[in-house]
């Protein structure tokens, strides 16, 4: 089973969304594929994992759990980040 582990990068990626003005639910605790974050940003919803490039795991993108959540989400947007400049640029608040 996989952990339920914040990568090192996780709150600078909050923190960087937060300072723009979005609403940001932590999800890591949650486990079984389920993304790290909702947030939301002008009127929009997305699902956000995150990882780590730093770390041979966080390289390796997205688990099975993961893929299997991905694969069965029919919502909204879901995206896979790694900086919070690629957070930002997801939720539209940079380009």
């Amino acid at each position: 089973m996989y952990g339920r582990k914040k990568d090192a990068n996780h709150n600078l990626i909050v923190d960087a969304m937060t300072k723009v003005g979005a609403y940001v639910i932590d999800m890591s605790h949650v486990g079984k594929g389920f993304p790290d974050l909702i947030v939301g940003f002008q009127s929009k919803t997305i699902l956000m994992e995150i990882k780590n490039p730093k770390t041979s795991y966080g390289r390796k993108g997205l688990n099975k759990n993961q893929l299997e959540w991905k694969e069965q989400w029919l919502g909204g947007p879901y995206c896979v980040v790694n900086s919070p400049e690629a957070a930002l640029r997801m939720i539209g608040a940079i380009k």
